[in-house]
Order: structure tokens, then C-alpha cells, then sequence
């Protein structure tokens, strides 16, 4: 669903200043999302409830509560957003327009059960109180439905609607914690949930404005010929490797504590990794930019002159254009994501003491600064192979990460605080070699398995 990238280049056109500084600025709200803005809009509501809320425990728990939210709803939707996009991708080339609406309502409503059934059965276990429960699982439902939202952006073309609705809704959640009366863990996460909810339903009514449909709800997202559950486990697996590490953390009692109601945090690896996350927004908007733009156009052309039928030389050409679009785009997303990187190991010390975070989480933070920044690179090699549909080979990559992931932060714990964070920074950069490896082969072998192997 590469439609941003007709938008992308109408602003490129312009060849102004101003104009690649509205590129990348949409690329990057629209690339990052909600989680990038979710992290800022946190790190704010945390910073200024110091001193409103009493004890000071409770933001910590606030923050916790909505962390484990995050990364449960990422990984329930994952199992279902990738999916859901390829289905309503191939219904958009059908120009069968009128089967998107339906079935994403659909899929929220799957989504929606999955998500109420486990938040009530983790819940259960709990021993928080019952209004906190209710917020906690109103805000669950809500992410995991927001996510597969997300999904769309680029298909409404109606970006700055979007960024203003994003910004509008983190700018609201923040004047909300600021401003309203403070009532403790229970009143931030109704101020979170409601923002969310908020997000959701504008960025919905958006999808049911711009796709008409001809009944409310379908579920062929989950009929066997025409999905691919393969990318159901492609969602799951990627966001399982992002997590898995902080998974491992919390679950070993000598590097966590209990915080409240049976939900743990680390005192050590939690604040540098969720900080180190903001450096991806530099990397995001190239990666965006260049991906949806140049190599997307390419990718087009390639196939178009394989579907209608054009000479043999003519498809060696687009497709040289194509791999020379796709290593100048990762190129692009290496000195943008590695500038960044080396300004932000330059300044970690500032930023952690401008946030009022102990200097004994650098080490830690520039270890994780440099993890994150091979998890863009990741998402851009996904990203290649999801557009020339090797979904196995996505899959597998997804799956060492994982793996990988989990091993060598079990190993980094063994090994003791000084190799914290390594097994997280190794993980992401033998998933970036592996899958710049896989990438080579594919292009090599692509017009063959174009033209051979099709069925």
C-alpha cells in the first residue's frame, strides 16, 4: 500500500526547501506512528505529573501498566495486521474497493473478542482494583484495534488530516494529565485510553469516508484463498523479536521488580531502551521517503512490463533500476539512521541529564542507541521483501530475530551488567546481515522465479 508515495512525490516536486522538509516531516509522523509519539507523549505525562502525583510510585506504575498494554496489543494485532494489509493491498489492485471496509471492521472485531478474552484472563490473575482493571482493558482493546488503523494510512490519502489527528491526540493526552485533577494510576490511564480511543475513531471515520462499502462486516481476510497466513506469523514474529528482550528482563527476578499487581519492570534496561526508540524517527522518515517513493515507483514499473508483456531486455533494465532504487534507498536510511546515531552517542549524557535519568544507563543506552538504529535497517529489508512477496524468506528472517534475540539476552544476563543490551544490539545486527544476504540472493535469482516459478 505504497499510496503515500504518490503524495511524497507531489511535494518532492516543488524541489524547494520547504518541500523536502514537508516530506520528510509527513514520512515521519506517518512512518513512526503512534508508538514513536506514544513514547514522547509518556516521557512528558511522567515529567510533569513529578510533583502533582503522590507518591511518586505511581507514575512508575502508570508507565508500567501502559508499557505492558503496548506490547501486548502489539503482539495480538501483529498476528493480524500484516495479514489484513496484504488482503486489502490485493483488493485495492482488484479495484474491488468495496471489500476494504467490511473486512477491517471485521478483523477489529476478531481483534477485538481475542483481545477482551486475554485482557480478562490476565487480569483475573491480577490484584489491582477493578476500576483499574476496566481502564487497563478498555486501553488494551482500544491499541489493538488502533494498530490495524495504522494499517491504512497510506491507503486514505489523507495525510495531514492523519499527522493533525496523531499530534492533535498525544498533544491532548499530555494537556489532559497536565491539567485535569490528579487522581492517581486510575486517572492517567483513563486520560490514555480515552486519547487512544479518541485516535482511533477519527482515523476510522477517515477509512469509512474514503472506502464505500456495501455491507458492514466480512471475514474474508480469513478465507484460505485469499490470505496469506504465512504473514500472520510474520506480524507475530517481528513484534515477539522487538519484545523479547524486555520479556526476558522482566522475567528474571535479579534485574526486575514487581511493581504492581504481578506486572514487573527492570530498574536497569527499561528507561535506555524506550529512550533509545526515539532515535528511529530520522531513520523512518528516509526510510519511508525513499522506500515509498523511489524504490515503490521502480518495483511498479518492473512488474507492469512483466504483466503486459514487454521484451526481455526491457525487464533486465527495470529490474537493474530496481535494485540500484533499493540499495540507494538503504543506503539513504544508513547515513541518515548512522548521522543520527553518532549525534546521539555524542549528546546521550545531555539527554540523560536532561531528563533526569541516572549517567549509570549510558553504557546501557548507547548499546541500545545502536540496536535500534539496525532495527530500522530490518524494517527496510522487510519491507523489500514483502514488495517482491517472498513471504517465506520474510519469515524466516522474522524468526532468527526472535530467536536470536531471546538467546542472546538470556546469555547477556548471565554474563552480567556489563553486557546488558548486547544480546538485544547482536540480535538486530546478525537479523541485518542475514537479511542483506537473503536480499542479494533474491535479486539474483528474481527473473527466474518470476517468469519459472509462478503457478
Amino acid at each position: 500500500m505504497a499510496g503515500i508515495g504518490f503524495e511524497l512525490r507531489r511535494i518532492l516536486r516543488k524541489n524547494t526547501l520547504l518541500s523536502y522538509v514537508e516530506a520528510y516531516g509527513l514520512a515521519a509522523v506517518v512512518g513512526s506512528g503512534p508508538w514513536v509519539l506514544s513514547i514522547l507523549a509518556l516521557m512528558v505525562i511522567g515529567l510533569l505529573s513529578i510533583g502533582r502525583i503522590f507518591p511518586s510510585s505511581l507514575i512508575v506504575q502508570f508507565l508500567v501498566l501502559v508499557t505492558y498494554m503496548m506490547a501486548g496489543s502489539l503482539l495480538l494485532s501483529g498476528a493480524f495486521q500484516v495479514l489484513l494489509t496484504r488482503f486489502i493491498s490485493d483488493r485495492l489492485f482488484e479495484r474491488n474497493d468495496h471489500k476494504v471496509t467490511p473486512n477491517l471492521l471485521g478483523c477489529m472485531l476478531v481483534v477485538s473478542m481475542l483481545a477482551s478474552v486475554l485482557g480478562i484472563a490476565i487480569l483475573g490473575l491480577t490484584e489491582l482494583d477493578s476500576a483499574v482493571k476496566m481502564s487497563l482493558l478498555c486501553g488494551f482493546v482500544v491499541l489493538c484495534n488502533l494498530w490495524l488503523i495504522i494499517g491504512f494510512l497510506s491507503g486514505m490519502k489523507q495525510y495531514y488530516r492523519i499527522v493533525l489527528t496523531l499530534c492533535g491526540g498525544y498533544t491532548l493526552m499530555v494537556l489532559g494529565a497536565w491539567l485535569l485533577p490528579p487522581f492517581g494510576v486510575l486517572g492517567l490511564l483513563i486520560i490514555f485510553a480515552a486519547c487512544q480511543g479518541l485516535i482511533a475513531f477519527v482515523l476510522l471515520f477517515f477509512i469509512l469516508r474514503t472506502f464505500s462499502a456495501n455491507k458492514l462486516i466480512a471475514f474474508d481476510f480469513l478465507d484460505p484463498k485469499q490470505a496469506f497466513f504465512s504473514l500472520a506469523l510474520v506480524g507475530l514474529l517481528y513484534n515477539l523479536g522487538v519484545w523479547v528482550d524486555k520479556f526476558v528482563f522482566w522475567s528474571h527476578p535479579e534485574v526486575s521488580f514487581e511493581v504492581i499487581g504481578g506486572f514487573r519492570a527492570s530498574y536497569i534496561y527499561d528507561l535506555p531502551i524506550f529512550v533509545a526508540y526515539l532515535a528511529i524517527i530520522p531513520g523512518m522518515a528516509v526510510f519511508m521517503l525513499h522506500m515509498e517513493t523511489d524504490f515503490a515507483k521502480s518495483n511498479e514499473k518492473f512488474y507492469n512490463s512483466v504483466r503486459d508483456g514487454g521484451t526481455l531486455e526491457s525487464v533486465y533494465l527495470l529490474k537493474d533500476q530496481m535494485v540500484l532504487d533499493c540499495k540507494n534507498s538503504l543506503y539513504q536510511i544508513f547515513k541518515v539512521q548512522g548521522l543520527t546515531l553518532a549525534l546521539l552517542l555524542l549528546w546521550s549524557e545531555e539527554i540523560l541529564t536532561l531528563l533526569k535519568i541516572d549517567l549509570a544507563y549510558l553504557h546501557l543506552l548507547y548499546v541500545d542507541l545502536v540496536g535500534v538504529s539496525l532495527q530500522v535497517i530490518v524494517m527496510a529489508i522487510l519491507n523489500v521483501m514483502f514488495y517482491l512477496d517472498r513471504r517465506y524468506e520474510a519469515l524466516s528472517l522474522v524468526a532468527v530475530m526472535a530467536l536470536t534475540n531471546f538467546v542472546l539476552t538470556e546469555i547477556s544476563i548471565m554474563l552480567g551488567p556489563q553486557m546488558y543490551g548486547y544480546g538485544f544490539a547482536l540480535s538486530m545486527l546478525l537479523t541485518t546481515m542475514l537479511g542483506l544476504v537473503w536480499l542479494n540472493r533474491q535479486f539474483d535469482r528474481l527473473e527466474y522465479e518470476t517468469f519459472m516459478l509462478q503457478r
